[in-house]
């Protein structure tokens, strides 16, 4: 009697498994990290590789102002592009509905590679699935990866993301502050070459990340932080962030070209309590610990507590001290190390002269100075990147350099991003 035909999930494992032999047989496989391979630990080749991360972008509530125009998502394509940090051949995309509320069906998805504008290179389109289906549900409050692709996925490349969508939950899950163009354009056309009736919009939207197997020891560094971070004052689809910077400066050396870079971004967002998104602790579960193959942590946070901080005070409201900040990074300390995950510690930069809704004050200063010499100097940071040290204004060093601000005294330009990327050591990704 011949045998059963193979089902989707075993033909996926077999051609997983025969790519690392063959990276295997090249010398290319890395030694087996325990929890972190396709699979059982002990299920020989395969266990030699990682899943990391080589984008992502935090989720949050999309505000009525950043919803997109029409055709939003009546029967609409939408295309979006990612810069990718670590590449690979095989690859998954994470989808989010987290803060829907109601399911959220993509009818089609694919990737491929972008070739500028909303254009797509067509030799490398490739269909996305889900449980060996090309259209899934993602229920309310959910995330959905997609089954793992075979797909040739340059470093520092970008990547086009198509999904074909009938409508939307009344909540839209995404991440307003991309810095990169989307596309939206009405009826399917998930494999168009391009799309030009298109209607551009820069945010992204149910997109959550990508995650790449390597055949190497690899890892991730994920970025927790607010606007500088995600990059504020940053050159639109110019991918000049400082994470960006970071990103490419691993990537150039041969020692760190194993180390993807996690943008973990939000715009005003705080430790404490919630603004634009969920605050740093209610979100590090997700984030951080739930990334794929994480390995260290920079914590770039505390600057809109801080400034906030006056303002609720005036309002009779419960405002954070430098205390209450400190006690929120031994927190993420705790919670990342118990994962094995280094965390390095950064300097809340200086903001003297940003003038909305009154964030500078002399309280808030000394606040800042409070929370920075507990980061120098209390030793509960496996390291400290000195971002304070290296954008303030040495004749006023409560005030950005001219060499950083962005023109708005606490968003650096892109310039002053790029100084701030050129300023972490790579040393701390080879421990």
């Amino acid at each position: 009697m011949g045998s059963a035909p193979a089902t989707h999930g075993q033909r996926l494992r077999i051609a997983v498994v025969l790519s690392l032999l063959r990276a295997a047989f090249l010398g290319l496989a890395p030694t087996a990290q325990s929890g972190r391979g396709v699979g059982p630990t002990n299920a020989g080749a395969e266990a030699a590789t990682n899943w990391v991360g080589t984008w992502m972008a935090s989720q949050q509530l999309v505000e009525p102002g950043n919803l997109p125009p029409a055709p939003a998502f009546t029967d609409t394509t939408l295309r979006q592009i990612v810069r990718v940090s670590m590449g690979g051949r095989t690859l998954r995309v994470r989808f989010s509905n987290e803060f829907g509320r109601a399911p959220l069906t993509l009818l089609a998805a694919g990737i491929a590679r972008a070739g500028g504008g909303s254009a797509i290179d067509p030799a490398t389109d490739r269909a996305l699935t889900f449980a060996g289906r090309p259209a899934a549900t993602i229920p309310e409050g959910a995330v959905l990866l997609s089954d793992p692709i075979e797909f040739d996925l340059p470093a520092l490349s970008n990547l086009a993301v198509t999904i074909h969508v009938k409508g939307a939950p009344p909540d839209v899950t995404g991440h307003p502050g991309s810095r990169t163009t989307s596309y939206l354009q009405a009826g399917r056309a998930v494999s168009a070459p391009g799309l030009p009736d298109a209607v551009p919009v820069d945010h992204w939207y149910f997109l959550g990340g990508g995650d790449v197997v390597t055949p190497r020891t690899a890892g991730a560094v994920v970025i927790l932080g607010d606007s500088i971070t995600d990059g504020r004052g940053s050159t639109t689809n110019g991918n000049d962030r400082w994470p960006d910077v970071l990103a490419r400066r691993l990537q150039a050396s041969p020692a760190t070209a194993g180390v993807a870079v996690l943008n973990a971004g939000i715009g005003g967002n705080r430790l404490l309590r919630d603004g634009l998104g969920p605050n740093v602790l209610a979100r590090l579960d997700r984030d951080v610990l739930a990334q794929a193959g994480v390995r260290w942590l920079i914590v770039l946070e505390g600057i809109n507590d801080i400034g906030t901080a006056a303002g609720a005070r005036a309002k009779g409201e419960p405002a954070a001290t430098s205390e209450d900040i400190i006690a929120s990074y031994e927190q993420i300390v705790e919670r990342a190390r118990a994962h094995g995950i280094r965390v390095y510690g950064a300097t809340i930069m200086p903001f003297e002269g940003f003038s909305y809704a009154g964030y500078f004050t002399p309280e808030s200063e000394a606040d800042r100075q409070r929370a920075n010499a507990w980061i120098r100097t209390s030793d509960r940071f496996d390291a400290v990147i000195d971002f304070d040290k290296v954008t303030r204004d040495p004749e006023r060093p409560s005030r950005l350099s001219a060499s950083v601000d962005g023109g708005d005294r606490l968003h650096p330009s892109a310039a002053g991003y790029r100084i701030m990327g050129e300023a972490v050591d790579l040393k701390l990704f080879t421990r």
